[in-house]
């Protein structure tokens, strides 16, 4: 399905490069931001910067085992961070921040490790599931779909440091 997961070779590898991408980009984007601050809320709505980080972890523990790695953090206690979930308003409901980022560089980690040993001929098999709907999603695609999902929330980051009012952090 995907050309870039399935025809080239290396489509594992640039996954990997994505993955790892991501990550260095959200660690410099969080550099300086305290619990506090990762719980203002944008206006007039969306999600705080600390529920943009435990959605990605959140995401991971879900794509994890798809590279053949365990979760950083069980996913049920990352229910509130899940896709759809009300904004994070009530601060007894976030993990602290230190530790989403704790579990951010551990389930980086995973999906690195996991990635650099994926066997690349499993990339046009069918995936487990689909979180796009696609009755044609193979292991590849579903890759591909995952790191867009992880690019698009780290782009988040960087606005809502400015929002915290932080200089921006990518120079």
């Amino acid at each position: 399905m995907s050309a870039m997961a399935t025809e080239h070779p290396g489509g594992v590898e640039s996954i990997r490069y994505q993955a790892n991408l991501v990550h260095r980009i959200v660690r410099t984007n969080v550099q300086g931001i305290t619990h506090e601050e990762s719980l203002l809320q944008p206006e007039p709505a969306g999600n705080c910067l600390n529920w943009v980080v435990g959605h990605l972890v959140w995401a991971y523990a879900g794509a994890l085992p798809l590279v053949r790695q365990t979760p950083a953090v069980d996913r049920e206690r990352l229910a509130q961070y899940a896709r759809g979930g009300p904004p994070l308003t009530d601060a007894s409901r976030a993990v602290k921040f230190d530790e989403l980022l704790d579990a951010w560089d551990e389930s980086s980690r995973r999906m690195d490790a996991g990635l650099a040993d994926f066997p690349t001929d499993t990339l046009g098999q069918p995936a487990p599931g689909s979180p796009t709907g696609n009755p044609n999603e193979t292991v590849g695609s579903l890759l591909a779909t995952i790191m867009f999902h992880q690019a698009y929330h780290t782009g988040q980051t960087a606005v809502l440091r400015r929002l915290i009012g932080k200089p921006g952090a990518i120079k």
